[in-house]
């Protein structure tokens, strides 16, 4: 509510995840426009190895907005030795099937779910505080944070994962705006689809009454900021209840739902050591579109 009766209004990128959410993602990561997820997958297929190498054996891993798991499993057959697999997500009933599925696919992997908002602290799985952890940060998330929210959030990792931690993070790197607008917007709609079920999943959960066909995605470059920005258009003037709020729109005003901001090497670098953490090295895609970069705990 904050946000919505702020100016401009914004919501944050996390409540888009509920069940229905989590499987509109999963759609976009496999849309021909959408280069993170393939290019994600590609540098986890080619330095599996390398990266496991880095974690280190005996290590419980940690991942933050585990989503389907789908691209942890590229690591996770490299890490034999591996103490126990945390996923933790805000989608705690998508987190519960997919940590079923883990377990059946996976019989000797210890899978220890968390249902928590990962941009706070959260509570470790009974028996795992004391021992060594990595994190895993697929997808360029962090994008989704401003700068200064980004150094935040890098700075809790840090204290959640402990001494001699490694951090392995998905970076989306800057490259041309065509590039980054086919990405967010699709042919099929799916990212259009993706963002209205947010106001959809409002009227759901919290008794809303948005007109769903009076909104539109968009979503642009901001070249000033390096970052994309999805945005929710009111298409007319229009008034929206939730609860005992009235939330009031002008014809063309928007709800900025998301920022994913784009990175070069040595930005992210800089912010990295900032939080607290040294990079030690950097996995590109062959196009040079997407980064996997490891971090080390600075202590």
């Amino acid at each position: 509510m904050a946000g919505l009766l702020g100016s401009p209004k914004k919501v944050a990128p996390k409540y888009f995840y509920d069940a229905e959410g989590s499987v509109l993602f999963e759609r976009i990561v496999d849309l021909p426009e959408y280069y993170p997820g393939r290019a994600e997958f590609a540098i986890l297929a080619d330095h599996g190895v390398e990266i496991a190498d880095l974690i280190g054996p005996g290590a419980v891993l940690v991942e933050f907005g585990s989503g389907s798991s789908s691209k942890v499993r590229l690591l996770l057959k490299h890490l034999q030795d591996l103490v126990a697999y945390v996923p933790v997500d805000i989608s705690g009933e998508f987190l519960s099937e997919i940590a079923a599925r883990l377990r059946q696919d996976l019989p000797r992997l210890e899978v220890q779910p968390v249902a928590a908002d990962f941009t706070k602290p959260f509570a470790m799985p009974a028996g795992l505080a004391r021992k060594r952890k990595a994190g895993f940060f697929p997808g360029s998330t962090i994008g989704n944070f401003d700068p200064d929210e980004a150094q935040a959030f890098l700075r809790n990792v840090r204290g959640q994962l402990g001494r001699g931690a490694t951090f392995i993070v998905g970076v989306d790197l800057v490259k041309e705006p065509h590039i980054l607008d086919a990405a967010y917007n699709d042919s099929e709609g799916v990212t259009a689809a993706f963002n209205l079920n947010l106001l959809a999943r409002a009227n759901r959960e919290l008794d809303a009454d948005f007109d769903v066909q009076a909104f539109e995605h968009r979503a642009f470059f901001n070249s000033s900021k390096s970052r994309i920005e999805m945005h929710l258009v009111s298409r007319k003037r229009q008034i929206a209840r939730i609860a005992e709020h009235r939330i009031e729109f002008a014809a063309g005003e928007t709800i900025h739902t998301e920022s994913s901001y784009k990175y070069t090497r040595e930005s992210f670098a800089e912010l990295a050591r900032k939080a607290g953490w040294r990079r030690t090295a950097v996995w590109t895609d062959a196009d040079q579109r997407f980064s996997v970069q490891a971090l080390q705990r600075d202590d």
